[in-house]
């Protein structure tokens, strides 16, 4: 059965080196001061996400240091995830990073004003 989430993408411009905003990406210190309050990461693959009281498991299906990570939520459909990729323009040298995640289409424009909130503290925590 397909999903009833559609993709969206959504893109930041960073004053950051790819390997530090990497860092913020993909370490449990990193997320924990943009994403959410605290995480564990388990067998290297499974990613415990957790704010206030609550919890949500990931699955870790992909990365490429400095270039991205793709996560799926443990009671997401398998065509869902959501992805970090950071993309860098050779001539500028400008660093952006890529947000790729799913939501009911009626929630698509609240989910990129969430995002953009918490790139916000992630720039913030950077210094960009």
């Amino acid at each position: 059965m397909m999903s009833k989430k559609k993709k969206y993408v959504v893109e930041f411009g960073f004053k950051s080196s790819p390997s530090i905003l990497y860092n913020y990406l993909s370490t449990p210190s990193g997320l924990a001061e943009w994403f959410c309050d605290d995480v564990d990461i388990h067998d290297k693959k499974e990613y415990v996400f957790r704010w206030g009281g609550s919890e949500q498991k990931a699955e870790m299906l992909k990365n490429s240091p400095n270039k991205y990570i793709r996560f799926r939520w443990e009671d997401s459909h398998e065509d869902e995830f959501f992805e970090f990729e950071i993309i860098q323009d050779e001539i500028t040298g400008d660093v952006g990073l890529v947000i790729t995640d799913f939501a009911i289409e009626s929630e698509i424009e609240e989910s990129k004003q969430l995002w953009g909130t918490q790139v916000q503290t992630l720039k913030t925590a950077i210094g960009s």
